[in-house]
């Protein structure tokens, strides 16, 4: 059995390493753990391996804000200190001075 370290944590704001969003982890799945149906949908030349840690993210585009999951591999941590737009981030995490988001206690998975 393979043990697996999440590279990011629940609060951490990260960014998509290829598409146009940044969202904020709630919850971290040690390997996959969607249906094969979702899997499937993603284009086979970018899809990503299972066997890797996947983030469950508040995320936002320009346009709206929607609940992601994302593999690790695509995934960077988003260093703009911009504050989150999403409407559950106010329920679930609290922002700091310095700019960083601490779950809410009662809130930590």
């Amino acid at each position: 059995m393979t043990v697996r370290v999440a590279k990011f944590s629940i609060g951490q704001v990260v960014r998509h390493r290829y598409y146009p969003f940044r969202g904020i982890i709630f919850d971290v799945d040690p390997e996959f753990a969607n249906t094969e149906e979702w899997w499937l949908a993603i284009p086979e030349d970018v899809r990503p391996h299972k066997e890797q840690p996947f983030y469950h993210l508040f995320a936002e585009n320009a346009q709206t804000e929607y609940v992601a999951y994302v593999s690790e591999q695509n995934l960077v941590p988003d260093d703009s200190d911009a504050p989150l737009r999403h409407p559950m981030v106010p329920s679930m995490f609290e922002r700091q001075p310095d700019g960083a988001y601490r779950p809410k206690a009662g809130t930590a998975n």
